[in-house]
């Protein structure tokens, strides 16, 4: 007979840590997803709204909202802000109050 396996507890710090990456993932999801719906909404009022010769506006905001969407993957998927950076961070700080407050 296997055992089943366990449920995480909440305690357990491997499954935070879950927790948190999967509520990143599905922030940055949501940021994406919202840009893209807007890219196409301001497509098709350029579109309809710009007569004959007139010029495209739309992709100006959505340039600037597209720097936004590139820093936010390389803080979700890249070296930027990582979980081991994290962790470095909390010692530091850590450490920092720690060692302040032994000198009182």
């Amino acid at each position: 007979m296997s055992a089943q396996p366990r449920e995480p507890s909440p305690e357990d710090m491997a499954y935070k840590a879950a927790l948190q990456r999967a509520e990143t993932l599905r922030a940055y999801y949501t940021h994406l997803l919202l840009y893209l719906v807007v890219v196409a909404v301001a497509y098709f009022i350029n579109l309809l709204t710009r007569g004959d010769n007139g010029s495209w506006w739309f992709y100006w905001p959505l340039a600037v909202w597209g720097i936004a969407i590139a820093i936010h993957t390389l803080v979700v998927f890249g070296p930027v802000f990582s979980q081991d950076w994290k962790l470095r961070k909390a010692d530091e700080i850590y450490r920092r109050g720690r060692d302040s407050s032994s000198q009182t």
